[in-house]
């Protein structure tokens, strides 16, 4: 992580217990890409710890490359997401459908299809790609959640939030391999403008050497079990 910026301490954005598929915990950038904001961006989803990879639903592992997961059989979706600080809605975008079943072959082509045709000059082009995600403000610091289960965000433009306040649920929207939240810190709302902002996340627990363990700031590592 850039020495040069501290990061900034939020409340996490859901309840229960997950992991991080994709955490600057692990590397910077950790999408891979500095563009739209991501380079700090996470990724949390829940899984089964009692199996080995990221086994996100109880039915056989078979089930999900042969036919996919029905999305109510997928152990995060629906579960609802709070916003991570006081603030301002500055933007939203639902109404873009789910693909149900989750299936980890045809979702990767769409994933694939919307980055190469991914063009425009206004948050709301790539809405392809986000799925259906709310922007939210806390003076200069703006956190973008993304992917959201359509019809599920309670929140409109210019809403005032509280910290824990609950915003949407968790969704298979636009660019998603399977049902998990996006959330990421950025310095605009502009997306094609933004760069990303260092986070983490305030009392949590982690999960380790047999039990867990309190801690006041949290940089969740890759497939870390934590809990909040």
């Amino acid at each position: 992580m850039d020495e040069k910026l501290k990061p900034i301490v939020v409340k996490f954005p859901l309840l229960g217990e997950w992991c991080a598929i994709n955490t600057p915990g692990e590397k910077i950038p950790s999408h891979g890409t500095d563009m739209f904001g991501q380079a700090y961006a996470y990724d949390f989803m829940q899984i089964d710890w009692n199996e080995e990879g990221c086994k996100y639903s109880d039915k056989p592992k078979f089930q999900s490359l042969l036919f996919g997961i029905e999305l109510k059989d997928v152990f995060c979706w629906s579960q609802p997401i709070f916003s991570p600080f006081d603030g301002m809605v500055v933007e939203v975008n639902d109404g873009v459908k789910e693909r149900n079943p989750a299936h980890i072959v045809w979702d990767m082509a769409v994933v694939i299809k919307n980055g190469l045709f991914l063009e425009g000059n206004r948050n709301s082009d790539f809405k392809n790609a986000l799925g259906n995600y709310i922007i939210l403000r806390n003076r200069d610091v703006f956190s973008l959640i993304a992917h959201a289960r359509c019809g599920s965000i309670i929140v409109s433009a210019g809403d005032k939030v509280s910290e824990g306040q609950k915003l949407a649920e968790v969704g298979h929207s636009g660019s998603s391999t399977t049902p998990h939240l996006h959330f990421q810190l950025m310095d605009s709302a502009n997306l094609l403008e933004a760069k990303g902002l260092p986070c983490c996340f305030k009392e949590m627990m982690v999960y380790g050497q047999g039990g867990w363990k309190e801690i006041d700031i949290c940089i969740p590592k890759k497939r870390e079990r934590i809990y909040a």
